[in-house]
């Protein structure tokens, strides 16, 4: 190994300046109010309902939370359908509220659950579907909701990757009965630990809202059981100093990109498929490799030089030890060949150059 090269990791968190982040942080120090929705809390809120255009939207602790929350208020039972490609908390939140997965093969060009298999997993026990915007890449949302209607069945989606993200000109997030964030300091807008629920039905997110907190509704009165998913000051400062600096992210894991397709257009590589009417978010730069063994000789060039992809997502979520086996034909196959590289708003153009040439 190269010991003067600097180690590059598949993502780097944005990190504001120290003064940026003291100086939101400061009221809370200063009035003694480190938690239990404060002042910071409700601004990033407004913050973020502005920019994203949405009807509602509640942080929380982490990006979690708002699934198993989201199970709750919709009073979930048996079975939810799900994509087995996606990262492990979607399946261990429907495990953990008690209810089964069931899983359903994904689009090989989009990477998200494929709506044409969807409906030949309904049984008299399915409660609702559970999809993931894959790497901010929407699902087929009106396939999706058109089999909800038909059946009755709810919609959550996670889109822990989707944050920005619009589709057909509006906020992924306001499509599904509940959408979901994460705010962990991986994605590209961060409050170090962190996210977010969000409903068009305003009663289904204030029912969600007691459930974030312990079932409150005021000090002494409590609407229904609930659990402490609540974003603390320190976070919520941390989300306000990197918020100012959001078009600046985007803008530069945009150009990065572009670099990226650029360097690998003429190679053995395929490259994620947006979705038709996305806006896009640049969150993460996912290459599918011809086979397995192509991607294992790529990632140990890499790790040679300090440069640490990531397997993402993997391995297929139906092959869990804990869970009973069900074959998901091509989602096995895209786990074992994809592969996310590098990518964060301050990876320079050199860098980009040696990813490239190290796998092409």
């Amino acid at each position: 190994m190269n010991k003067s090269l600097k180690m590059i990791n598949v993502t780097k968190s944005f990190i504001p300046s120290m003064e940026e982040f003291t100086s939101y942080l400061q009221p809370a120090f200063t009035q003694h109010w480190l938690t239990n929705r404060g002042d910071l809390t409700i601004q990033l809120e407004n913050k973020l309902k502005s920019y994203l255009q949405v009807s509602n939207i509640t942080l929380t602790a982490n990006g979690t939370l708002p699934i198993q929350i989201a199970i709750k208020a919709l009073k979930l039972k048996g079975e939810i359908i799900t994509t087995p490609f996606s990262f492990v908390a979607t399946t261990t939140t429907i495990l953990w509220e008690n209810c089964t997965p069931v899983f359903v093969d994904i689009e090989e060009d989009y990477l998200t659950i494929d709506p044409k298999k969807i409906e030949q997993a309904i049984t008299d026990k399915t409660s609702a579907i559970l999809a993931t915007h894959i790497f901010g890449n929407p699902c087929d949302i009106d396939a999706i909701q058109e089999i909800a209607d038909k059946y009755n069945l709810k919609v959550i989606y996670d889109g822990a990757h989707a944050f920005g993200v619009k589709y057909k000109g509006k906020s992924i997030f306001e499509y599904g009965d509940v959408s979901t964030c994460s705010f962990h300091a991986t994605k590209l807008m961060h409050t170090g630990e962190g996210g977010a629920f969000f409903s068009k039905d305003f009663y289904l997110q204030k029912s969600m809202y007691f459930h974030h907190n312990f079932g409150h509704n005021g000090p002494y009165n409590f609407n229904g059981i609930g659990i402490n998913a609540k974003m603390s000051e320190l976070h919520a400062a941390m989300g306000l100093a990197v918020f100012d600096h959001l078009e600046s992210i985007i803008s530069k894991r945009k150009s990065a990109v572009a670099l990226y397709i650029e360097k690998l257009n003429k190679s053995t590589l395929s490259l994620l498929k947006i979705r038709p009417e996305t806006q896009w978010n640049y969150h993460y730069f996912p290459i599918l490799f011809p086979s397995e063994k192509d991607l294992l000789i790529a990632v140990k060039k890499l790790k040679n030089n300090y440069i640490y992809p990531r397997r993402y997502f993997y391995p297929s979520l139906n092959t869990l030890p804990y869970l009973n086996y069900q074959k998901m034909e091509i989602s096995e196959d895209i786990s074992s060949r994809i592969l996310c590289l590098p990518l964060s708003s301050e990876i320079s153009e050199q860098e980009i150059n040696q990813i490239c040439n190290l796998i092409i």
